[in-house]
């Protein structure tokens, strides 16, 4: 999700079980790295809001490790789909961003070992993930956005008084949000859509957001 896709506009935003005083995105992140890892546990959780489709975006095309099912979208996560196929493209560059920059940050404050390995690994896929989608948009006309959905704004202000451990946990457990919900969100609008090439693009994408949720999961439950 690379296409983590993103929080839509009219969306509302959910609080998380994490005590803020501020409205936190929910969930909705080194292709060396990503072949050498192994399929992620379920034995992580993380909070995720029922309403926001945040952005664990899309990532750049790849094969999902045996044994991983590229479909295991969560039955009680947000399956509804985007009203258009626009709305789809502005999301999904959303989540990219979002996954990019939160990346960008943690990297910037110090993270060490698998956290800073993923979050490499997030702006290494969502900057492909990027370039795919937007030459999609171009021919369509759609101008994507370039930056982070207002939810991870603010998610991205209180990371930012996090250091250490604490802050590569909380990382770790919003690449899981996020790329849960756009895995959800993804397949329910492939379903909808009738675009080919947005058609493609989804399922070129989906096995590196699998791949992404699967090691966010893995790394989450570990010791930082």
């Amino acid at each position: 999700m690379l296409l983590a896709t993103s929080a839509c506009s009219n969306e509302k935003t959910a609080s998380t079980n994490t005590p803020t005083d501020s409205e936190e995105a929910g969930g909705n992140a080194g292709d060396n790295y990503m072949n050498a890892a192994t399929g992620g546990t379920d034995s992580a959780t993380a909070t995720m809001p029922s309403d926001t489709m945040a952005g664990g975006s899309a990532a750049a095309a790849g094969t999902a490790p045996s044994g991983m099912n590229a479909n295991s979208a969560n039955p009680n996560g947000p399956t509804a789909p985007h009203k258009d196929d626009p709305e789809f493209m502005k999301s999904a560059a959303h989540s990219d961003q979002n996954e990019i920059q939160l990346s960008r940050l943690v990297l910037e404050k110090g993270v060490t070992g698998m956290a800073k390995d993923h979050a490499n690994m997030m702006i290494t896929d969502h900057t492909k993930s990027t370039a795919d989608l937007k030459a999609i948009a171009q021919k369509k006309n759609v101008t994507l956005p370039t930056d982070m959905d207002p939810e991870h704004k603010a998610l991205a202000a209180q990371m930012r008084q996090l250091s250490g451990p604490q802050l590569e946990q909380r990382f770790m457990q919003q690449m899981v949000t996020d790329h849960q919900k756009t895995l959800n969100t993804m397949q329910a609008h492939k379903a909808m859509t009738k675009d080919t090439e947005l058609q493609g693009f989804i399922t070129k994408t989906t096995p590196v957001i699998q791949k992404h949720l699967d090691m966010s999961k893995q790394h989450a439950n570990m010791k930082m």
